[in-house]
């Protein structure tokens, strides 16, 4: 049996290019799906999970962030005047106890496995950490965290989410190659990096990870990876060469890839079309947008 996973790692470090110019002036991850921004997502999933510290790693210019989870006082006070209940309680589910967040920087660019490297110290070293990307957003029930939570809770070792891509997209993801296939979970023989060519199955690795606590020990070598960066993933494939369990879970949900326009676009339609209060009025406009591209053909 594993240790319970109450621990997880946000790097929020990067600074949005992709979004230019909005990222110029706020945290890509503050940018709204519908009417919560991207970080509020990821906490939802973490919380849901029974996820209780939450590390964040950003870097210069995220105070925007930062600011984002503190109580808003006098806002509070006019919803309650006005007898705004239900903006209120939706207000409030976006703060954080004291002591719950810590953050820590950033400071140079240098990839996934070094935004985690730099968490390290806030969490113990015989403790399983989660790792969520908040760039990949997730529907599903239950919440994706929790799923893999509850399998990891069988299996121990390290656990990452995993989804099917077409061959041809496996070069943009870290991919397994499996040793065993159990349905849900597989077991991993291995891990590759953006393989360019011959990737060893189309299984990918996406934003959500359990990483057993040597996971972090072998981030401390800093070994560069692909693109030249410090790979996540390079620490999870040490840990199968070392003979430690690798697994991945084929998660039940849609996943939506916010880090691109196109993806954040798709997930804006179908958190939207989600919602009871917008759903008709939304479905309408789409019908109506795609009779007039038909009819344009």
């Amino acid at each position: 049996m594993s240790r319970k996973v109450t621990k997880a790692i946000f790097p929020v470090a990067g600074l949005g290019t992709r979004f230019l110019p909005a990222t110029k002036s706020i945290p890509k991850e503050i940018m709204t799906l519908v009417d919560r921004p991207l970080i509020q997502y990821a906490i939802d999933e973490a919380r849901a999970a029974g996820i209780e510290e939450f590390i964040f790693v950003t870097s210069r210019g995220k105070g925007a962030l930062e600011d984002y989870f503190d109580h808003a006082h006098e806002l509070e006070a006019n919803l309650k005047r006005a007898n705004k209940t239900e903006l209120l309680d939706i207000l409030r589910a976006t703060n954080m106890d004291s002591g719950a967040i810590a953050y820590v920087r950033q400071h140079k660019a240098m990839g996934l496995g070094h935004a985690v490297w730099c968490a390290r110290r806030l969490v113990p070293n015989d403790e399983p950490v989660a790792v969520i990307l908040t760039d990949d957003v997730i529907m599903g029930e239950p919440p994706c965290l929790q799923q893999m939570i509850e399998a990891h809770a069988e299996t121990g070792g390290t656990m990452v989410a995993t989804m099917e891509v077409p061959m041809e997209k496996t070069k943009s993801y870290g991919v397994l190659d499996i040793a065993e296939d159990m349905g849900a979970i597989v077991k991993a023989k291995g891990l590759v990096e953006k393989p360019k060519e011959n990737a060893p199955s189309n299984l990918a690795v996406i934003g959500r990870y359990i990483l057993a606590p040597t996971v972090l020990q072998n981030l401390n070598r800093l070994r560069e990876g692909a693109g030249g960066e410090i790979q996540l993933t390079d620490a999870i494939a040490d840990e199968i060469v070392d003979g430690r369990d690798v697994y991945g879970l084929r998660f039940r949900g849609e996943r939506y890839d916010c880090g691109s326009k196109a993806g954040f676009l798709q997930a804006t339609v179908a958190y939207g079309l989600e919602r009871d209060d917008l759903r008709e009025e939304f479905l309408q406009y789409l019908n109506e947008v795609m009779s007039l591209q038909r009819a344009a053909e």
